[in-house]
């Protein structure tokens, strides 16, 4: 996923989009990937439904907070630690998503003109 230095040109419409799609497809994948450790976490040790697994992890990936009281012990310290994946893993993924926007927007404001 390599971006274009500033003293290349701004890429086409065509291939920022094609770069568009490449780098969502890839946050999608980050999140499907965090959300599936943090439903198989609380199903097997909160033994939550798989609803109330995909509820929970939701909710604690995009910081609103947990929705279910752990007992066990194994499952506080799940709880715990995927809380603090979350918490970086959702700062990464909103970079992920918005840097090929950003990139363009301060490519186009800082590229060297060849006059």
């Amino acid at each position: 996923m390599k971006l274009e230095h500033k003293r290349e040109n701004v890429v086409t419409k065509k291939h920022f989009v094609i770069r568009l799609i490449r780098y969502n497809l890839f946050t999608f994948g980050l999140i499907a990937f965090s959300l599936g450790v943090g439903v198989m976490g609380y199903k097997l040790t909160a033994h939550l439904s798989w609803i109330d697994s995909f509820y929970m992890s939701s909710m604690i990936l995009t910081g609103m907070g947990p929705t279910a009281e752990m007992s066990s012990t194994a499952a506080k310290i799940f709880s715990s630690f995927y809380a603090l994946y979350s918490g970086v893993a959702f700062l990464s993924i909103t970079a992920v998503f918005f840097a090929p926007i950003i990139h363009r927007v301060l490519h186009i404001l800082h590229v060297e003109s060849k006059e």
